[in-house]
């Protein structure tokens, strides 16, 4: 499927996002064709539950990896989609940016599959470790252009900062330090890709320090809580309980306002959050913008 689809368009861009099980986010844009007309390029979307629009609706899991339930979706759509969020994702306002239509689930029934705007293959759970994925089904076909972002702090996700007991506010310290290595080690990787594939350019986004600055001031972009997630239950809401269709338990807070907070659910940003940082990347240093060019 992925040789077909680098060959159905001038550009093509591919967005792997894995978030809780230490991974990273991939863009990936083929050779620009000058012989034939400009058009926009297409997005192959891959990743965990950060980029899932709702493939896991249609898979045989449990309801811990699915969110086709109310009240995700609740502001946007008005309706849950299978999103972990109350609205768009990422990759929503990627595709937005880049002057795309909103890529459904590649599970969803029905759908035509020719791939010129690209698809979503996405699934909530996924992990993007040597054992699961390596990566390497990208550069082979074509990829040259990746973007990528580092590993947000773990341990002050709302279902991790609630295990820490040592300290009334505290975030999980050994889950932050192991997405402090992770974030080392990823450096050190795209610098040596960088010297040993012919080619190999990429950008870049500083997730973690984007997301601990709105933890940390969450005033300075428009939100009043940075800690306690709009939807769970427990100390900082972080039973992952939201719909009360989960094994936790049915029962569950829901806040009035998700646009005030940074988290949603136990470990998934809301919509907010996701807007301002698809900004962030597309405008930013990073300029996720410039893997859409031709060079």
């Amino acid at each position: 499927m992925a040789k077909a689809a680098v060959g159905t368009s001038n550009i093509t861009l591919v967005l792997i996002f894995s978030y809780l099980l230490a991974s990273c986010i991939h863009f990936h844009i083929g050779e620009c064709q000058y012989q034939k007309p400009k058009r926009n390029a297409s997005l192959f979307i891959f990743g965990d539950s950060f980029l899932d629009v709702g493939n896991n609706n249609y898979i045989n899991t449990s309801t811990l990896d699915q969110a086709n339930f109310w009240p995700y979706g609740e502001t946007y759509f008005k309706f849950p989609t299978g999103r972990f969020s109350d609205g768009r994702l990422v990759s929503d306002f990627i595709a937005e940016f880049a002057k795309l239509p909103l890529l459904p689930p590649f599970l969803q029934p029905g759908s035509q599959h020719s791939y010129y705007n690209g698809a979503n293959f996405a699934s909530a759970g996924a992990g993007a470790l040597a054992t699961t994925f390596e990566g390497s089904e990208i550069y082979k076909i074509g990829g040259r252009k990746f973007g990528f972002f580092n590993l947000g702090d773990l341990g002050c996700l709302p279902g991790l900062r609630m295990l820490n007991s040592s300290s009334k506010n505290g975030c999980l310290e050994k889950a932050s330090n192991m997405a402090k290595l992770h974030n080392v080690e990823l450096y050190n990787v795209l610098l040596k890709m960088e010297k040993q594939l012919e080619g190999f350019k990429y950008s870049i986004y500083d997730f973690n320090s984007s997301l601990t600055e709105r933890i940390d001031h969450p005033s300075k972009y428009g939100l009043k809580e940075g800690e306690i997630a709009c939807c769970g239950s427990g100390r900082f809401r972080g039973i992952l309980s939201c719909g009360g269709k989960r094994p936790v338990g049915h029962e569950f807070e829901l806040c009035q306002d998700p646009n005030m907070h940074v988290f949603w659910d136990s470990y998934h940003p809301t919509e907010t959050i996701y807007h301002q940082m698809a900004a962030e990347m597309w405008n930013g240093p990073s300029n996720f913008k410039s893997l859409f060019q031709c060079l």
